[in-house]
């Protein structure tokens, strides 16, 4: 029993249309599902990922139109790290996001920009040899295109207080805050940095969890090692394109263990994904109410 590195992560945005130009429009991810947030039906969850919408590259956001700015804080994911290959595709991505006047920070080799809304992201090339998830955007190379999640930063004021849990769900390391899930497939890292003295504020362009890849039948075992570990997980809810679990860890961070599948082709044809609203089939009913009051969303890659 083991956990596949991260599943996806999730997000908040003011604004839906910016939000699909940006990371498909700029960041060539694809959008692999629109379709509603189940705890709040009348507001849009947007996920964009690899070509295939594999778990590893997988970023979504709630949409709470005209949300106010969210500030990271302690016990919330402040950046959000990603793959490439070379530094050859530091120096496009640098360029490219140049080109749409976003402004980029070279760190050791790195690269780190803010999405419109101030949610932060770094690329780093990768060290490892997981198998690469790449989108397949028409205007962005393959051999530079993003290649799916390396980490995440969080803030904490005391992560030594999380160490026991981290070690009751796979996570190895903790040097100097610094911790590696990896499976038999796919790892990924997470790591503490110290918490500002402001209140964390969740809001438009904040992260609201991340989530790890658990294998389906294994959720209930995770849920009650959790239980034995000290957290208080939610039962396994089914969220049709996967099933989940949520709990906070000691520092306050919002974690979430998502089934592998069923996945996003559950309901759409896997060359088709995004490109209608789905509805998991407790929601189809309310289509005819739902619909007509969410924002149209663009399409950037039909323009490319």
């Amino acid at each position: 029993m083991g956990l596949e590195g991260i599943h996806h992560i999730t997000a908040i945005t003011g604004n839906a249309p910016r939000n699909v130009e940006f990371y498909v429009g700029v960041l060539g991810l694809r959008m692999v599902k629109k379709t509603v947030n189940q705890d709040d039906p009348s507001v849009y969850h947007l996920f964009y990922a690899d070509e295939r919408g594999r778990p590893g590259s997988d970023l979504t956001f709630f949409e709470y139109p005209g949300a106010g700015r969210g500030r990271a804080g302690a016990g919330m994911v402040h950046r959000i790290v990603w793959r490439v290959a070379s530094a050859e595709a530091i120096d496009f991505w640098a360029g490219r996001l140049a080109d749409h006047a976003v402004a980029g920070e070279a760190v050791d080799g790195r690269l780190r920009f803010n999405d419109p809304e101030g949610l932060a992201h770094e690329l780093v090339v990768s060290e490892v040899d997981d198998e690469p998830l790449v989108g397949g955007a028409p205007d962005v190379p393959r051999e530079l295109a993003l290649q799916g999640f390396d980490g995440v930063r969080a803030y904490s004021h005391a992560p030594e207080r999380s160490e026991a849990m981290l070690g009751a769900l796979g996570f190895t390391g903790g040097q100097d805050g610094a911790w590696e899930v990896r499976g038999k497939q796919r790892g990924g890292l997470f790591s503490y940095d110290p918490a500002p003295e402001a209140r964390s504020l969740q809001g438009a362009g904040s992260v609201h969890h991340i989530a790890f890849n658990s294998a389906g039948e294994d959720q209930q075992r995770w849920r009650r090692r959790l239980i034995e570990a000290g957290a208080a997980p939610t039962p396994v809810i089914d969220r049709f394109y996967f099933r989940s679990v949520y709990f906070r860890e000691p520092s306050g961070v919002l974690f979430e263990l998502a089934s592998d599948g069923p996945g996003f082709a559950a309901d759409e044809d896997p060359e088709h994904l995004g490109e209608r609203l789905s509805l998991p089939p407790d929601f189809e009913p309310l289509r005819d109410k739902i619909e007509p009051s969410l924002t149209p969303l663009p399409n950037p890659r039909a323009r490319s």
